[in-house]
């Protein structure tokens, strides 16, 4: 069993009972024996080229790194004011400030 959140929620009992009933009609619960023939992803025998199609983003050449950094409130909030996408917009105007101070 792999390790959880501490925070999971398990279903309880009886909702453990309709999962399963519900499993059985649509034909999804596996059996132990057919749980076990099983691969993890990397180990499937699939072409390559299928592969890539279904393994998420592609990756960039460029990726964005992760960072904190503490920012006025008024600052994010006249961001966050314009709508989704605030982050990408902030970093917009962090690149325009830096290409002008080169």
């Amino acid at each position: 069993m792999p390790k959880l959140k501490p925070d999971t929620i398990w279903p309880s009992d009886e909702e453990d009972v309709e999962i399963t009933k519900q499993a059985i009609e649509d034909g999804t619960n596996l059996t132990d024996e057919e749980l076990v023939q099983f691969k993890p992803f990397e180990q499937a025998d699939l072409p390559e080229s299928l592969k890539k199609l279904v393994r998420g983003r592609p990756k960039i050449s460029n990726p964005k790194i992760s960072t904190t950094v503490r920012l006025d409130e008024d600052v994010i909030t006249f961001f966050k004011a314009k709508g989704k996408g605030w982050q990408t917009r902030l970093n917009e105007a962090l690149r325009s400030y830096m290409l002008s101070h080169k």
